[in-house]
């Protein structure tokens, strides 16, 4: 129950579309570098402090220092072992083992520079601010990734150093705590805007790689989506070509406008026949391709086979196209292949199928038909 409240809290900060928030907590888990020069450089000056004053404060913020210093780098090689395999879901939740990583190592420096300003120290807060402005440099990079991670770091980080500052009683520490809450503040407005740079950036570039792969009117996958999944099917699969009857005259009676809704429509029935296992792409016009993975034998024919009827019947029921209730009907043909298709063997495929498809449409439309060799028509239903 917890770790899904966790998850669900944590959604609010993430980006809707999961391929760019996968890009985001990618680009986290690639600042070894730095964590690991930070980390190295905090466990020296920390554990030098230790030695040098003999406090046992300091001995053990050094032992927390190296802890959380260890637990982030052995996290990153972990993320990139295994990041592949992820779902959703553990992309968020790596999120936020980033996010608690950064803030556990921010809070065990910020208790370092609270300890040299609680014992006078001034060497000592000298060395432990500046680590903690190394750190809070080296997160700024982060800024414009994953905004909340380096603000909520920044405040645990500072917090304690800015507590100390205000106990102190000369008025300097005080002034300079307040200094600090304004620092926050600013880089607070900095992240705003760099994240919301970069993101749009990124989704930019998903636009501009989703344009070259869909359709812009239906939102499907074009030709060259459909050939790439093709050349990367392995096993059996079926391939069915459609063409919608009665297209044109519903396009030039009711208009272009009216034609491309009805397309969509078309493309939003297609993608809930083939479920989640499938690809359904446009060709172009009003023909559209679907490719399925199938079982083999006559188990996969069949499957094939309801699968092209499922799809003439939902395109059968009336659509309603700005108010205008129109029905259309469609013709499919079908086949069925074993292992993976190459660039030769592809052109062949769609050749066959294709041939099938306007045999069933010279046979009347709304049926289905084979792609053997003595193309075998089919009913839609029964």
């Amino acid at each position: 129950m917890v770790p899904a409240m966790t998850l669900t809290m944590l959604s609010r900060f993430l980006h809707p579309d999961p391929r760019i928030r996968r890009e985001l907590v990618d680009l986290l888990y690639t600042s070894l570098p730095q964590v690991f020069a930070i980390g190295v450089t905090s466990v020296t000056g920390a554990a030098a402090l230790a030695l040098m004053s003999g406090d046992t404060g300091y001995a053990v913020i050094s032992v927390f220092i190296f802890i959380t210093a260890a637990a982030r780098i052995a996290s990153l090689f972990r993320y990139k072992s295994r990041a592949a395999q992820f779902s959703d879901a553990d992309v968020i939740r790596w999120e936020g083992l980033y996010g608690a990583g950064a803030s556990a190592f921010g809070l065990a420096l910020g208790m370092l520079s609270y300890r040299a300003l609680e014992l006078d120290d001034g060497p000592g807060a000298w060395i432990a601010f500046g680590l903690s402005m190394s750190f809070c440099v080296g997160m700024v990079s982060r800024a414009a990734i994953r905004p909340w991670i380096i603000l909520t770091t920044a405040a645990v980080l500072l917090t304690p150093t800015i507590l100390a500052g205000l106990l102190h009683p000369e008025f300097a520490y005080r002034l300079g705590a307040i200094m600090l809450v304004f620092f926050w503040l600013t880089l607070r407005e900095a992240s705003k805007h760099l994240s919301a740079a970069f993101v749009e950036r990124l989704e930019a570039k998903h636009r501009l790689a989703r344009q070259a792969t869909h359709d812009f009117l239906t939102g499907l996958p074009n030709r060259a989506a459909f050939f790439q999944a093709l050349a990367e099917t392995r096993g059996n699969f079926a391939i069915i070509a459609i063409d919608l009857d009665g297209f044109k005259p519903v396009n030039d009676r009711h208009g272009h406008h009216v034609g491309d809704d009805l397309l969509r429509q078309v493309a939003e029935r297609l993608s809930v026949c083939i479920g989640g296992s499938g690809l359904a792409a446009r060709f172009g016009g009003d023909e559209f391709m679907i490719l399925k993975p199938v079982a083999a034998g006559e188990d996969g024919r069949e499957e094939a086979l309801a699968l092209a009827r499922r799809a003439i019947l939902d395109l059968s029921i009336p659509f309603l196209l700005t108010d205008i209730p129109v029905r259309i009907g469609a013709s499919a043909g079908i086949l069925v292949s074993a292992g993976a298709a190459t660039a030769g063997a592809t052109a062949q495929l769609l050749e066959q199928v294709d041939r099938a498809l306007y045999a069933a449409k010279r046979a009347g439309g709304s049926r289905c038909a084979w792609a053997d060799e003595d193309i075998r028509l089919e009913r839609a239903a029964g």
